[in-house]
């Protein structure tokens, strides 16, 4: 099987997810999605695939998705423009295989699409 993982290292989530990535032997592209940030388009996909809406994955605790009022009332493409030029807005990890993709918090959610 394979996946994709748009991970950030400095993130214990993200580490333990890679991290059952590999012990399930999954053929795993890691993204670090700080610095190779998806785009609008690209984020309106996944979290079609995932289920989910832009707001849904957007890093509410990050103090920026405040300043830039997405909390209450911004629309999914002012969400999703946003996270595209500040990448750090997006909730992590975001892992996609075949089966589909999760928002992995807590960790375990990977398994769902395994």
């Amino acid at each position: 099987m394979k996946a994709t993982i748009y991970h950030n290292p400095m993130c214990g989530t993200s580490r333990k997810t890679l991290e059952i990535l590999r012990e399930e032997s999954v053929d795993v592209e890691v993204i670090e999605y700080l610095k190779t940030p998806p785009g609008a388009a690209e984020l309106r996909r996944l979290y079609g695939r995932a289920g989910i809406s832009p707001r849904e994955g957007l890093r509410t605790k990050e103090k920026l998705a405040g300043e830039l009022g997405l909390l209450e009332g911004a629309s999914d493409d002012a969400i999703l423009a946003a996270m595209a030029e500040h990448p750090i807005l997006i909730e992590r990890p975001l892992v996609e295989t075949g089966n589909g993709v999760r928002l992995c918090r807590p960790q375990d959610k990977v398994r769902e699409i395994l």
